[in-house]
């Protein structure tokens, strides 16, 4: 089975392409392309193509796919699940939506309850809270995803610290920020599309499923254009 994951949530993105073995219980990720964000709309399309031509594979190959749902860049993530939405509805097969602070989360080495957090810009932070089965299984549970102003975000990690619950994150900066006020963060490598391939299978797995016309973004925040069309107070 021949699956195509997609992230198109930050300034730079990525797709993998993946293959299931017939147990169904191993993804083996075959390729992942870095994606620039300043042209996800002009690269997208004819990446998926070359991606494909060039492991022998054509787009009839794929039994699902999974695509980053959110939080990000409004554009950018447009741009994927419109991408997604388009192959899925023509080639009748199921869509896996992943929360990119899920995929965070899930990269970290703890089990246990962890808040994955990720720099949102304007002094903003996009944070999910998990707790994950230390189990083989590896279930997830989670209990809230928000976007909190940086000192608020600052506060409430005070209190989880001291509670001991994990704080992972992918962004260097905001580490060093976090590490500088005394707290303690675990710093991961930036989940790219091989990590979605692998959680979205999971899901097509249990039926986790959306159709296309289902497919939404998890946004977690306001447009630039929201913002700055409100009329001042």
């Amino acid at each position: 089975m021949l699956l195509l994951a997609i992230d198109t949530s930050g300034k730079n993105g990525s797709i993998a392409l993946a293959t299931v073995a017939h147990s169904h219980t191993r993804v083996e990720v075959i390729e992942v392309v870095p994606l620039d964000g300043s042209a996800f709309s002009a690269q997208l399309v004819p990446q998926i193509a070359k991606l494909l031509e060039k492991h022998g594979r054509s787009r009839t190959d794929l039994c699902g796919f999974a695509v980053v749902s959110g939080p990000g860049s409004f554009t950018g993530l447009r741009v994927g699940l419109a991408a997604i939405k388009a192959l899925a509805e023509v080639l009748k097969q199921p869509i896996a939506a992943i929360s990119l602070l899920e995929a965070v989360a899930r990269s970290s080495a703890s089990r246990g309850c962890l808040l994955a957090a990720l720099d949102a810009g304007r002094r903003e932070v996009y944070v999910g809270d998990y707790e994950i089965d230390p189990g083989k299984s590896a279930s997830v549970r989670m209990h809230s995803e928000r976007l909190l102003s940086r000192e608020k975000f600052l506060a409430e990690v005070r209190v989880v610290n001291s509670n001991s619950k994990t704080i992972v994150t992918p962004d260097s900066m905001l580490a060093a920020a976090l590490r500088n006020d005394g707290i303690q963060v675990e710093l991961i490598e930036f989940p790219n599309s091989g990590v979605i391939a692998r959680l979205g299978w999971e899901r097509l797995q249990r039926g986790q499923t959306v159709l296309p016309e289902e497919l939404q973004a998890n946004y977690l925040g306001h447009s630039d254009a929201e913002i700055f069309s409100k009329p001042p107070r």
